[in-house]
Formats: C-alpha cells, sequence, structure tokens
C-alpha cells in the first residue's frame, strides 16, 4: 500500500464507531491522526448516542451526527447524507468502523483518499486497504485502530499491542453542570463512589447486582457521601436492584436520566468507579477515576480499560473469554468473584493513588 502524505489533506472525514467503549478507544488513533497532519480539520461523523465521545477530544474539530432513524434513514438518507458529507470536500477519509456502509459513504461522497480495514468485502471501495489479521485483531484495541494510521505510514512506528490509553477532556459547560446537579443533592464536596452494573453486550457481562451491592456497603465506611449508579434505560432493573440493597445509604439513580455528556461529567467527579466491561468503564479511565474493573466473559487482552488508575478483577476459568453475550454454563467466571474481592482491589488502588498524591483511601 502506498503511504500517505500528512501534509496534504486539509480536511479529513473520520468515520467513527458505534459503541461508548469501542469510541473511547479509537480516541488514541484520533490525536495520533491530528499530530501527524496538523494542518488538517478532522471531522468525525458518528452515531448520536456516541458524539459525546468525540466532542470532548481535543483532536476532533467537528462531529457530524449520523441519523439512520429519520434524516438519514434507508436508501435515500444515506444518499442524502452522502450528498453532505461531498459538499464538504474532504480530502482524506479514515474508517475506524469496518462496516460497508462507512465504505460506501466515503465513495458516494467522492473523497479521493479511503483508508481502513479490508473487512466486509468493501476492499474495492477503498483507496488505501489495510488487511485484518489475526495478529491484528488480537491486538487492544487502542492499537487496533492506531495500525490502520501505521500503515498508511503516518505513524513512525507501530503501536504497542497492549495499547495506548485514550484522554478526555470534558468542557466546562459539562463540568459546570456536573457540579450543579451535585450541588443540587446536596453533595458539593465529599467524596462519590459510582457503579455501572449493566453492560448493553449481555448479562455475561455482568457481575452479579447483589455482589454490587456488598462491595457498596462494605466501601461506604470509607467515606464516601453517597452511591452514583450509572446505566441507560434498558439498565434501569440492574440499578434499582443494587440500589435496593443499598439501604440506609443516599443513592442517586442515574439509569436513564442522563445522556452521554452528562454521565461523562459526572463520572469526572467520582473519587472510586466500580463497572463491568462497559463502554463507561472506558471512559471512567479516559478520564483518570479510579476504576475498578470486573472482567469475565471477555478479553482484556483486547478491551481492558486503560489508565493510570484501573485495577481488573477477573479469575480465569477454561471456558473464559468466551464473549458470548449469554453464558450457556453457570457463569462460573463471575461467580469465582467475591465482593471481598473487589473491595480489596479498590483499597489497594485508593492506597496507591494516595501514594503518588492523589486522593485520599
Amino acid at each position: 500500500m502506498t503511504s500517505l502524505r500528512p501534509n496534504q489533506p486539509g480536511r479529513i472525514l473520520v468515520r467513527g464507531t458505534n459503541w461508548v467503549g469501542d469510541a473511547v478507544m479509537t480516541l488514541p488513533a484520533c490525536v495520533a491522526l491530528a499530530s501527524a497532519c496538523p494542518q488538517a480539520q478532522i471531522e468525525v461523523l458518528a452515531k448520536p448516542w456516541v458524539a459525546a465521545v468525540y466532542e470532548a477530544s481535543p483532536a476532533v474539530s467537528r462531529v457530524i451526527t449520523l441519523d439512520d432513524k429519520q434524516a438519514h434513514a434507508g436508501a435515500f438518507g444515506l444518499w442524502r447524507l452522502s450528498q453532505e458529507l461531498k459538499a464538504r470536500r474532504y480530502d482524506w477519509a479514515v474508517l475506524l468502523q469496518n462496516a460497508f456502509q462507512a465504505a460506501l459513504l466515503a465513495w458516494l461522497a467522492r473523497v479521493p483518499v479511503r483508508l481502513g480495514y479490508a473487512s466486509d468485502a468493501r476492499g474495492p471501495l477503498l483507496t488505501h486497504a489495510v488487511a485484518r489479521t489475526p495478529r491484528v485483531r488480537s491486538m487492544h484495541e487502542t492499537a487496533y485502530y492506531l495500525h490502520i494510521l501505521a500503515q498508511a505510514g503516518l505513524l513512525e512506528a507501530e503501536p504497542p499491542a497492549l495499547g495506548v490509553p485514550p484522554a478526555l477532556d470534558l468542557s466546562p459547560r459539562d463540568q459546570g453542570w456536573a457540579e450543579g446537579f451535585l450541588a443540587g443533592e446536596g453533595l458539593e464536596s465529599g467524596r462519590l463512589l459510582g457503579i455501572a452494573p449493566g453492560a448493553s453486550f449481555g448479562p455475561a457481562k455482568c457481575w452479579p447486582v447483589e455482589r454490587f451491592a456488598a462491595a457498596a456497603r462494605q466501601l461506604a465506611g470509607q467515606g464516601f457521601q453517597a452511591v452514583l449508579l450509572f446505566g441507560s434505560g434498558a439498565e434501569a432493573a440492574a440499578t434499582r436492584a443494587v440500589a435496593q440493597g443499598l439501604e440506609g445509604l443516599k443513592v442517586i439513580d442515574l439509569a436513564g436520566r442522563t445522556g452521554l455528556a452528562q454521565a461523562l461529567a459526572l463520572l469526572g467527579r467520582l473519587d472510586l468507579f466500580l463497572t463491568n466491561d462497559s463502554g463507561l468503564m472506558h471512559a471512567a479511565a479516559a478520564l483518570g477515576v479510579p476504576t475498578v474493573a470486573v472482567f469475565g466473559s471477555t478479553n482484556p487482552l483486547t478491551t481492558a480499560p486503560l489508565g493510570p488508575w484501573v485495577e481488573l478483577v477477573r479469575h480465569p476459568v477454561e471456558c473464559s473469554p468466551c464473549l458470548k453475550p449469554v453464558c450457556p454454563r453457570d457463569l462460573r467466571c463471575f461467580t469465582a468473584i467475591s465482593a471481598e474481592e473487589v473491595v480489596r482491589a479498590a483499597a489497594g488502588l485508593l492506597a496507591r493513588r494516595a501514594g503518588q498524591g492523589g486522593v485520599q483511601p
């Protein structure tokens, strides 16, 4: 594949990924692209529910919403979107999403350079197609996206297979909203514990809710003023179940009550976050929040949260990682993990952070 000349593009279209965690893991690639092409505007096309992730990256100059429920629905909507993109006269399209439609859009928009993985039979639509080999697919996802740029000659070296930590930079507006929200709850100061007991991929990624509650009860004695429960509307049953196990503690159940930008702003105010392998897990780590992540069916080599204050709790068993949304057996990868083990991991993480000048445990 011919290497790209980084001084050529004035405007680059990036097709973002469709899930919150994946979007966070694309941020190092966005930063590297902006660094390689400092003269270019980096504009990201993304679904509305992940737009806030890209808006929190200093590398991104603009986020364009892909509304495939209304304005961009169906074949006519796809054509209309392609013409909107064509009018913006992009020089390059970097397709971080693997779908055929992403390449088709860039081709219809007549973007001269179209770079991405040759997946989903879209190779002929790309001018610079990158092979998705087994070695590449075994990389951490942050490295997986950076590898696209490396193959186009836009990086000085291949990214480390273990990945590169992403970073989120919240806007003053969103931070101000979080401060106002917490003040309205009487939480202007004091330590906050966050819990995300759900995971959109499926129940095989979910540690039992009663164990989240048990861990929170044990941690409550360490000076936490309140527990914030995070999740989408679809995860409200899980957050309610955790709340029921926290009687006597101040609990704010946020499931379905915030947009992603607001959730990110509240995550940034936490002193500790307990979570499954989820999108908010990656976001919290990228915000530098002390994060304890419980892993069961998924593979930490490719999707572990990366950041300075992260602790994973995992019990390897013969059938994990299976990467299945529903466990066909007895969820032994999770039932082996006790609340006490998660509490010990949290205490160790907070002590380590305090030892390096962070928040006191």
